[in-house]
């Protein structure tokens, strides 16, 4: 096996470049040993070379670069992480959609994950709607991810017995059959979300979103194209509505038009158009 050179400095600021233009995704001297070591594997998988060949591959084919935006992206997630946003979510966000939904002809609750990864956050969100949301309210879920391995698992809705670790027991026993080696998400849940390939730095076509969680993804981009992905969320959203981002993430500073709101369980932010 021959050994690859890491990315010379040259090759670093090629890829970068490509990446944030692509993606909008950041990369800096800080995680720059992440790139590195992803494209490292990509070449060894295609036995080439230099990072220069790869990069040939991936700027004249599209799917290959899908390919190579999945594999230098992160995917941490689990169920109910951050539980105080969906405490937020469930005992805040939603009676006050319900309520503005409630003399209107449209009873249906949009809600999108961005950035959902392997789907937890999609699914848990789905399976809180189906405790909260009765007739004549119905709900659509859509997660959208940049990777497509994550997406293709969440599509499966099969979960191994260490990623079920964070469900309450009711919920698990609820909405989840218990499979060789794992969960699988029932069919009802399964119904209520759509899983959809995205990249944040197009506009995804939805309009009149009633809440929009897109958490711990704005942490990848600089703040050009976090203000970019904001804007775009204020236009696809309902006039009443709602949006989470990660706890350690915020747009405090960056000049947007949406507006802090602190509820007794968690912050988040929220469009208003009178």
């Amino acid at each position: 096996i021959f050994m690859i050179d890491v990315l010379s400095d040259s090759d670093f600021e090629t890829f970068r470049k490509l990446i944030y233009d692509e993606s909008g995704i950041t990369f800096s001297a800080t995680n720059r040993s992440i790139l590195d070591s992803r494209i490292k594997e990509l070449l060894h998988k295609k036995n080439l070379a230099t990072p220069m060949d790869y990069y040939k591959i991936i700027t004249s084919d599209k799917e290959e670069m899908k390919i190579m935006l999945d594999s230098v992206t992160t995917n941490l997630t689990r169920f109910f992480r951050n539980q105080p946003h969906f405490d937020a979510f469930v005992y805040y966000v939603i009676p006050h959609v319900m309520e503005l939904k409630k003399n209107s002809a449209d009873k249906t609750i949009r809600i999108w994950s961005a950035g959902c990864s392997t789907g937890e956050e999609p699914f848990t969100i789905a399976m809180l709607m189906k405790e909260i949301c009765k007739p004549p309210f119905d709900f659509k879920v859509t997660a959208s991810d940049i990777s497509l391995k994550s997406l293709m698992v969440g599509q499966q809705g099969f979960y191994g017995n260490n990623k079920v670790d964070g469900i309450p027991a009711n919920y698990l026993t609820k909405y989840f059959t218990q499979v060789e080696g794992g969960y699988q998400i029932k069919k009802e849940v399964m119904d209520k979300v759509h899983f959809d390939y995205h990249n944040l730095k197009n506009d995804s076509g939805s309009r009149n979103l009633d809440v929009i969680f897109c958490r711990n993804v704005l942490i990848y981009f600089d703040e050009a194209a976090q203000k970019a992905v904001i804007d775009r969320f204020w236009n696809s959203m309902a006039p009443q509505s709602y949006l989470f981002i990660g706890h350690s993430e915020s747009l405090f500073g960056m000049n947007t038009k949406f507006e802090f709101l602190k509820t007794d369980w968690a912050c988040l932010y929220q469009k208003t158009l009178k």
